[in-house]
């Protein structure tokens, strides 16, 4: 059996709250929206950077947590580069890293974007980026970074070839809980809800690690993980499974949660096929956004039924669902109430909306499915 290598990663460990390096994210005319997932994610988590500021000149001077999820988050939205180094301030102050937080399909980035990249180059800030478009084989890119010494972070970039590793069973010898989520979709909530999930068993008294999927989860602070959808098809499996292994080896986990991408039936996205295979998880909470009517990317193609997509995915990975995380887009309250008691009553699985309702019902589903998880006698932490 290979050696299972350490976790990959081209940027540093995530440091504790105060020495977090300074980061403004760039998501002009799509935060709050579903191209705009990754700044999205680092407004609601991030272990790695402090964020100080939004770039969206559609929502100058709004609180990003306000227009993200109608929550203060002292993170403000701004119009400039320029307003967001002063932020506020009656001197301009730099920050340390320039994040580009949008996620179009093509994973590429407009002449527009490019710009404000250049930009933020010539300010002397580093750059994060998670695109398919890789800024260190751009030769105008290395030359302004090199001239302002700084360093571009292409968080989508995999291992050389002869490094990636294949399949080979060690996902046999990781003896703890793997929980999968996936979802019905993609950009629907997986990467928050298995963020939230991590962090509400941990709150709840049983030691969980998860393992990230996207360039988002990575960016956050994710110990663990890969770029999945960057990793040639013939190597993903092994490499995600490598990944898992990491994070069993390491830190002996009660519970593994791993970050699925896509879903299992889109008819384009297959990562969810390598997340069932590489991490074998005894169980998967899904995703689904009742409000959404047709696919994100794909207008003309009808999202599938939750209970549809539950079916398709315990037959293909011999797993079992033990619970539904609704997405509540496009969806009052009480929209959201009727949905997850008519999904408990058709599924027979545990529902709710980690957002609104809170992270402890996504514990609550895992406990429920698996109550040894904490000592007979010992209270669940709350």
């Amino acid at each position: 059996m290979r050696p299972v290598p350490p976790p990959v990663s081209a940027l540093p460990a995530p440091a504790s709250a105060d020495e977090r390096p300074t980061a403004v994210v760039y998501c002009e005319g799509n935060f709050a929206r579903i191209d705009g997932k990754t700044a999205n994610g680092l407004v609601r988590s991030s272990e790695r950077y402090r964020i100080v500021a939004v770039i969206d000149s559609t929502l100058d001077g709004a609180d990003a947590g306000v227009a993200l999820d109608d929550v203060a988050a002292g993170i403000p939205v701004v119009g400039s580069l320029t307003a967001a180094l002063a932020n506020g301030s009656p001197t301009p102050r730099t920050a340390d890293v320039f994040i580009f937080g949008l996620a179009p399909l093509s994973g590429l980035m407009s002449a527009a974007d490019r710009a404000a990249v250049l930009e933020a180059i010539d300010a002397g800030m580093d750059i994060v980026s998670g695109l398919h478009e890789f800024l260190e084989d751009d030769p105008e890119m290395t030359a302004r970074a090199s001239g302002a010494g700084v360093r571009l972070h292409d968080i989508r970039r995999p291992r050389p070839t002869r490094d990636l590793r294949m399949f080979d069973g060690a996902i046999d010898g990781v003896d703890c809980l793997r929980i999968a989520i996936l979802g019905t979709d993609g950009a629907i909530g997986k990467r928050t809800t298995a963020t939230l999930l991590t962090a509400a068993l941990n709150d709840a008294g049983v030691h969980a690690v998860m393992v990230g999927t996207g360039q988002t989860g990575l960016m956050q602070g994710a110990k663990y993980g890969v770029a999945l959808d960057a990793i040639p098809a013939q190597f993903g499996v092994g490499e995600l499974e490598g990944a898992v292994v990491a994070a069993w080896e390491a830190e002996r986990p009660q519970v593994i949660v791993v970050e699925g991408q896509g879903a299992l039936s889109h008819p384009a996205y297959l990562s969810s096929t390598v997340v069932l295979r590489a991490s074998r998880p005894q169980a998967v909470i899904l995703q689904h956004a009742p409000g959404r009517t047709m696919l994100s990317d794909y207008p003309d193609v009808a999202m599938p039924q939750a209970g549809d997509e539950l079916a398709l995915i315990e037959l293909f990975g011999r797993t079992r669902v033990i619970g539904l995380a609704i997405n509540h887009e496009n969806m009052e309250h009480s929209e959201v109430a009727a949905a997850a008691a008519l999904y408990e009553f058709e599924l027979g699985v545990p529902a709710a909306d980690p957002l609104w309702d809170g992270p402890a019902h996504l514990a609550n589903m895992v406990l429920q499915a698996y109550p040894a998880l904490v000592p007979e006698g010992e209270p669940v932490r709350s």
